[in-house]
């Protein structure tokens, strides 16, 4: 059994000037301006104090899975642009809209429902992207139902639509996720077609995130990467 996880700043900050390098190679490969990508630091488990040393270095970006540690951790920080990132659920989805800056998780039910009807109580317009399960074994709307589902949130009171997110299935190797991320870029396209501020593209982690960049990424989400691996009782995929 391992040990307890062990960040420093300076491991930390190694990562993020590493993670910094490889987003502008990729960026170089595809013809695109690093400029154009955002580093999202996927923050689940991980303490306010680690992901005070890459707000201190740039990042300006947060993803959080839990309500309860995007409330937390917003209010120690007090800066950042905090996504929600984790599954949107019914009874915690009126705290989303008070908490988030952008939700990147939106699926029309009941959950998305009440994210607009807070939302729209707080006057927000909060901008929101539409899950995408290109895999028929995770959450989000499947490809054929995309166009309404972004319909949906785009006539939503208090949302905005963005654009679209997925996560491919855990890759053997980067080039793995390469037709999912494509695939999420063909979506779009016909997506922007009807709402043109619906070009985000928020895939890509801490395995395959370059890739995605090459695909027309927007928005990366790392987490493992950035600050190292999580404790075993917390793991899965960042």
């Amino acid at each position: 059994m391992g040990g307890p996880v062990e960040r420093t700043r300076a491991a930390v900050l190694a990562n993020l000037e590493a993670i910094r390098e490889r987003i502008g190679a990729a960026c170089s490969r595809a013809d695109r301006d690093p400029s154009t990508v955002r580093l999202v630091a996927a923050g689940k488990t991980v303490p306010a104090t680690v992901l005070s040393w890459v707000l201190e270095a740039g990042v300006e970006d947060f993803g959080e899975n839990y309500v309860q540690e995007l409330r937390r951790k917003r209010s120690e920080l007090g800066g950042g642009t905090w996504h929600f990132i984790g599954t949107l659920q019914s009874h915690t989805a009126h705290l989303v809209a008070e908490l988030a800056d952008v939700v990147e998780t939106a699926v029309p039910g009941r959950a998305m429902s009440r994210l607009s009807r807070r939302a729209a109580e707080r006057r927000r317009r909060l901008p929101t992207l539409v899950e995408v399960d290109l895999t028929g074994e995770r959450t989000g709307v499947p490809p054929e139902a995309v166009r309404d589902a972004a319909d949906a949130v785009a006539a939503a009171d208090g949302l905005e639509l963005r654009g679209l997110m997925t996560m491919p299935p855990l890759p053997g190797t980067p080039e793995d996720s390469r037709p999912y991320f494509r695939r999420l870029r063909e979506l779009s396209t016909e997506v922007a077609a009807v709402h043109p501020g619906a070009v985000e593209l928020s895939m890509g982690m801490s395995l395959d995130y370059e890739v995605a960049i090459e695909e027309g990424a927007t928005m990366v989400r790392i987490g493992t990467a950035l600050f190292g691996a999580r404790p075993p009782a917390a793991m899965g995929r960042m």
